[in-house]
């Protein structure tokens, strides 16, 4: 027997969608490399907003840097433990707003524990600003468009 889906109504794709990504936690980045490979790699977001712009620290020595700045289309995949899906794709900008940096450098230890400051050179904050938002229950194999606010 062919599973059924839960259905999705569809004025609730915002909050059904922010739930895959809050319980998903680590998303994974697909960017495209110097030979026009896909690359796909687990990050851990810094801060999502409700508009679905995504923060994702990162090092300047890591390899995803040079393909994001060679290409900056990416698109995060969530998947949640009932095998929901969130999809963002969208565009990767390096953040320079020093308001920004602060609040996310303030609510998030890890950075100040691995990398000591935001002036530290090899950090990059990365806003990825989404182009378009999907959502897919399990097993419907069938993505819903997300508005975002």
């Amino acid at each position: 027997m062919k599973p059924r889906p839960e259905p999705v109504d569809p004025t609730k794709l915002t909050e059904l969608s922010h739930e895959v990504i809050r319980t998903a936690r680590f998303p994974m980045l697909a960017t495209v490399d110097e030979e026009n490979k896909p690359r796909v790699r687990p990050v851990s977001p810094v801060r999502v907003d409700d508009d679905f712009t995504v923060f994702v620290a990162n090092l300047a020595s890591y390899h995803k840097t040079a393909e994001i700045a060679a290409n900056p289309a990416v698109e995060l995949a969530y998947l949640s433990a009932d095998h929901d899906q969130v999809r963002i794709a969208g565009t990767a900008v390096i953040e320079t707003g020093a308001e920004v940096i602060a609040d996310i450098w303030q609510s998030n230890p890890l950075l100040k524990q691995y990398l000591g400051s935001p002036e530290n050179p090899e950090f990059i904050l990365y806003r990825i600003d989404p182009d378009r938002v999907r959502f897919m229950r399990e097993w419907a194999l069938e993505y819903h468009e997300v508005k975002r606010s």
